[in-house]
């Protein structure tokens, strides 16, 4: 009876945390710092403007530094939602096991390290394009380019055959527990079933993550919105319905802004 009681508070303990991201990343973006959410004035202002200035290579290690922490506040309020249906196939299956908390913990590791990586990876090519604007005038007086290129491919991938694979995968979350998880040297088992699912999911999902470069890392809304349409993409029967249409959006839009600007 014990043991029941316990695994019914996995699904509010998850919404808790969940939530306890949402709440977070609000009150950070209502803050007076909500300029590091939204890689806005990091270096020019405040105090990660003047330690940036008084530090060698600080300009380059504090954005890194914030970047992930707001990364990893990101990623459970928007990811963690879409992988309930694999954690809790996974929790039903190790429930008689003394050790089910460590393992359930090491399958979120796993898929949260796999995402981290995509985060950090993301910004250096963010920081990158940012160092080089500064020296071509070029890429500031058209940094649209940059906006459209990425909602068009967010857009195109939409209509990726390696989407709808992943997505499958995604969907198939007993298939895909007993495929990567046998028992045997349990610990690392688990780890690499997260590893696993992180890998399918950013084939999922990471363009439209990137949309968040493209409309602002910080806006609580588009944050909202994408982890709705992912959580619904992977989880609800009829969710590769949402798929194209959204495609065609990102598309449109993406002409729009190259229309405009041209």
């Amino acid at each position: 009876m014990k043991a029941a009681s316990r695994s019914d508070l996995f699904l509010p303990l998850l919404a808790g945390l969940v939530l306890s991201a949402w709440v977070t990343l609000w009150a950070w973006d209502e803050s007076p710092y909500a300029r590091y959410l939204n890689h806005a004035g990091w270096l020019e202002t405040g105090p990660v403007g003047h330690l940036c200035s008084a530090v060698p290579g600080a300009a380059l290690v504090l954005p890194a530094v914030l970047h992930v922490t707001a990364w990893l506040l990101m990623l459970p309020a928007m990811m963690l939602g879409t992988t309930v249906p694999l954690l809790n196939i996974f929790r039903r299956l190790t429930q008689t096991r003394p050790d089910r908390h460590r393992l359930l913990a090491l399958v979120l590791l796993g898929y949260f390290s796999v995402w981290t990586l995509f985060g950090v990876g993301a910004h250096a090519l963010d920081a990158g394009l940012h160092v080089m604007a500064v020296e071509m005038t070029w890429m500031t007086v058209h940094a649209w380019l940059f906006g459209a290129m990425i909602l068009a491919t967010a857009g195109a991938w939409q209509f990726s055959s390696l989407k709808y694979r992943c997505m499958d995968r995604c969907r198939s979350p007993v298939v895909f527990v007993t495929e990567h998880w046998h028992g045997v040297n349990e610990g690392r088992a688990s780890l690499m079933l997260g590893v696993h699912h992180g890998i399918f999911c950013i084939g999922c999902c990471w363009a439209l993550m990137l949309l968040m470069f493209a409309v602002g890392t910080g806006s609580i809304g588009w944050m909202l919105g994408l982890a709705a349409v992912m959580a619904t993409e992977k989880n609800l029967s009829w969710g590769h319905f949402v798929s194209r249409p959204l495609g065609v959006g990102l598309l449109l839009w993406a002409g729009a802004i190259v229309a405009q600007n041209l």
